[in-house]
């Protein structure tokens, strides 16, 4: 027993890399929540409409979105 090395505690670092992965969604939301970031929510929503509205204006949808605008 006098051989033994002491127990090293395990660092925040090695506990976050043995846990599970989150999604992209999740880390942002998170991300927000505790950065207290929510004045980038508006941009962040702005700019998945218009990501959604460019990949739409190629495909049979197009012509029901021009009638939007």
């Amino acid at each position: 027993m006098a051989n033994e090395e002491p127990v090293k505690a395990e660092s925040k670092f090695e506990a976050a890399s043995k846990g599970q992965s989150s999604s992209l969604v999740g880390d942002t939301v998170g991300f927000l929540k505790n950065n207290k970031k929510w004045w980038l929510l508006p941009i962040i929503t702005t700019l998945l409409l218009i990501s959604v509205l460019l990949l739409l204006s190629g495909t049979v949808v197009a012509p029901f979105i021009y009638t939007l605008f």
